[in-house]
């Protein structure tokens, strides 16, 4: 017997304490262990059989490992089991056929299966767990009898934690076989109360996080509890695979990336991260607003356009056409004019009077005397650098003679003029000739000095 009990402890110990882990369908099995009390006596006879009557009828183990059983769980709140238990019984049924038996110490051993059933989902107090069993089993008792019982179970585990606990259970076993001289076991049965310390275990934890791989929606990743066992590596409360930015803390609106400058464009799509920009520019400053980030603009703080790097079109005229598109971009001009002037400026027309003083005519005529035309060349080289301005030709005389005759001569002295300046290829549509005789001079026709000087041809810009 005692080969027995020895083989047994090693192998439930051996079995018992190897792949400790967290008994339901992730940790399969419990193995239970510690001490025993056994009541012979239970007299079925009366209206509340003695259950507790620990002093005439207990029997409670010396030994603090006298009770031992494993068991699987098998599915639905069910496990299978077995167990063993060993006690020494000195307390017996109070008729015994043999009373020479009667302050004698007998062992008692018994091997049980068990099918139980766990209440749990039923009811939970706090973290008690009661069960339910059944099955057979066989009682030894010294050299004098055993046999087979029918085992009832009723008991409750209290978990400390996903792996250690208690387990509390009584035991109802009833005699079918008497086998032996003498009987020590009342007829209505025996009872057995255990107090055990339960480890759960035989679940796989292969990332070893604590959370079992058929729950581990990670499994060989290890991960927090939070996230079904799958990683948060930067710790920013969004789980790895949905953080765009795994390995830096950042933001739940940018999908766990960070925001460094804090211009609504997370740090993985925007190309300047330290620096607030826009969301057109990819996070990046345009400082000027040219459309142009600046990194790219060689004139960040003044607006410009692409084609100029980001720079403004130098206007070295100042006339608002920018000297790309200014015609004349040294000289002030018009928009209209693509940035030439329209006509001459105020030194070219004073030249233009100055020269128009030396257009001589014969007397009485008009025709030019020989110093005119070159004259008229110098005057032609101003009109042609404005083709769209226009230009008014006036002839005036002095009062010596009719008006009448004034008044033709000062006209045909413009019309002359104006023909040899068409002659030049300034555009006659650009060219009046108007005489107005004696009716405007410009000093007094008194003296021959100022007869001079009233007579003369002016020319005008009109346009």
């Amino acid at each position: 017997m005692k080969k027995i009990y020895t083989l047994l402890l090693t192998f439930m110990l051996i079995f018992g304490l190897t792949n400790v882990n967290a008994q339901d369908k992730n940790n399969q099995w419990q193995f239970s262990f510690g001490t025993n009390a056994v009541d012979l006596e239970v007299d079925q006879s009366t209206t509340v059989p003695n259950f507790f009557d620990v002093d005439q009828n207990w029997n409670v183990s010396k030994s603090p490992l006298s009770m031992f059983s494993l068991s699987k769980y098998v599915g639905d709140n069910v496990s299978i089991g077995i167990g063993a238990s060993f006690n020494n019984i000195s307390n017996y049924a109070t008729d015994p056929t043999d009373l020479s038996l009667v302050g004698t110490t007998n062992d008692y051993f018994t091997v049980d299966a068990m099918l139980k059933y766990d209440l749990s989902d039923l009811f939970t107090i706090g973290k008690l767990e009661p069960f339910v069993g059944i099955g057979p089993g066989w009682t030894w008792v010294g050299d004098y009898q055993d046999g087979l019982t029918g085992n009832m179970t009723a008991g409750v585990n209290y978990w400390f934690n996903d792996v250690f606990g208690l387990t509390f259970m009584a035991e109802a076993k009833h005699n079918y076989d008497n086998v032996g001289g003498a009987t020590l076991i009342d007829e209505g049965g025996s009872m057995r109360y255990s107090a055990m310390f339960s480890v759960k275990f035989g679940g796989i934890d292969t990332d070893g996080d604590g959370i079992y791989d058929e729950h581990d929606n990670c499994p060989e990743v290890p991960g927090l509890e939070e996230f079904d066992g799958c990683p948060d590596t930067d710790s920013d409360g969004i789980q790895d695979s949905e953080d765009d930015c795994p390995m830096v803390a950042g933001l739940a609106e940018y999908n766990g990336c960070p925001d460094t400058d804090g211009d609504g464009i997370s740090d993985n799509k925007d190309r300047c991260p330290n620096v607030a920009g826009l969301a057109k520019m990819g996070g990046c400053p345009d400082t000027d607003s040219d459309g142009i980030e600046d990194s790219k603009d060689a004139c960040p703080t003044v607006a410009g356009p692409r084609g100029n790097r980001g720079c403004p079109w130098p206007d070295t005229d100042g006339d608002s056409v920018v000297d790309k598109d200014d015609e004349c971009p040294e000289v002030p001009g018009t928009v209209a004019n693509n940035g030439c002037p329209e006509g001459p400026s105020e030194e070219e027309m004073k030249m233009i009077t100055e020269l128009s003083r030396d257009i001589q005519f014969a007397f009485g005529s008009a025709s030019f005397t020989d110093g005119t035309p070159p004259v008229l060349d110098n005057i032609v080289s101003i009109i042609l650098k404005y083709p769209d301005a226009s230009f008014s030709v006036e002839g005036h005389t002095d009062s010596v003679g009719t008006k009448e005759f004034n008044q033709g001569l000062s006209q045909r002295r413009a019309d002359a003029v104006v023909d040899y300046l068409s002659s030049k290829e300034v555009s006659s549509d650009r060219l009046s000739g108007v005489g107005f005789g004696e009716n405007n001079p410009i000093d007094t026709n008194v003296s021959a000095t100022g007869r001079s000087n009233n007579r003369r041809v002016e020319i005008l810009f009109v346009k």
